[in-house]
């Protein structure tokens, strides 16, 4: 009966133990077959990517800035790197390669502006060979630099920086039939603050009251500050950021603040008949109202 009892115990743990060897077999397995699909899956990816990049259409090559780079360093190698911008995307601007910027005869060349990481180089944010950080080299094409005489209230307190886009009004008196009238009216509008005083650094945050602001704006636009400053008070309107909308009102005049006096009809023929002989009719006006008066005279 022990021998019996004891060949069963015997049975039943070797059946357990291939019930475990058996378990951990399968699950050996299946950590191979895991192991193989990430590992087919991570070597195919890479061979995939090219050809979504493809079918996502032409690219063209575009030189950016590898890390930041200072308004005045010299644009040297180390701080570009050319990427991959898809056609219909690509950014304006010349520079396609690194030795465009460079190589033989581009040495020199300065950034006008501060470039971020990552931002493509256009070419108005990069000076020309040996080029020379001066305002000439940050004027557009086709446009021009003047100088507006500023001062604490004409200059928004101070805070016309350069960088900032502004309108440019002149207030000044006009002569008509009924006398002079003061009247302003819009010289430029949306035009770019280059320079205050002798600074043209568009990185400036802090205010400061300026003898003169230096704007960009057309020819004829600059002939018409010229004059302005002879005729009457320039000042400036400064712009939100990003704020491109047009100016619906190009003058306004004293009628249409509401408070212009208003015409006194002059005398009828009946009242002047009536009117005593060496008299005559005055009209006074004190502030906006216009009052008559008949005196007497020697």
């Amino acid at each position: 009966m022990a021998a019996a009892a004891l060949g069963s115990n015997e049975i039943r743990s070797l059946s357990m133990n291939a019930r475990t060897i058996a378990t951990l077999a399968v699950a050996i397995l299946l950590g191979v077959v895991a192991v193989f699909l990430v590992r087919s899956y991570l070597n195919t990816a890479p061979r995939t990517a090219p050809v979504a990049a493809t079918q996502a259409g032409p690219t063209v090559p575009v030189v950016i800035a590898a890390k930041p780079i200072g308004r005045g360093l010299t644009i040297t190698t180390d701080l570009l790197r050319v990427v991959q911008y898809p056609a219909d995307a690509a950014p304006q601007t010349d520079f396609q390669s690194i030795a465009q910027l460079t190589g033989p005869g581009q040495n020199g060349r300065l950034a006008l502006r501060m470039i971020a990481l990552n931002e493509p180089l256009l070419d108005d944010k990069v000076s020309g060979p040996g080029g020379k950080l001066t305002l000439a080299t940050t004027v557009a094409t086709g446009m021009r630099a003047v100088s507006l005489r500023s001062s604490d209230v004409a200059g928004v307190a101070g805070f016309v920086l350069p960088g900032d886009h502004v309108d440019i009004l002149l207030t000044r008196s006009v002569g008509g039939q009924q006398g002079n009238t003061t009247v302003t009216q819009v010289l430029a509008e949306n035009v770019l603050v280059l320079g205050v005083d002798q600074s043209d650094n568009d990185e400036a945050n802090k205010p400061v009251v300026a003898r003169a602001v230096t704007v960009e704006v057309t020819p004829d636009q600059a002939e018409a500050i010229s004059l302005a400053q002879a005729v009457g008070a320039v000042s400036f309107a400064l712009r939100r950021v990003s704020d491109d909308s047009t100016l619906k009102r190009r003058a306004m005049t004293v009628a249409d603040l509401g408070f212009a006096p208003r015409p006194v009809a002059p005398p009828s023929a009946a009242a002047r008949a009536r009117r005593a002989p060496g008299t005559t009719d005055v009209r006074v006006t004190r502030g906006v109202q216009t009052t008559a008066y008949t005196v007497g005279y020697w």
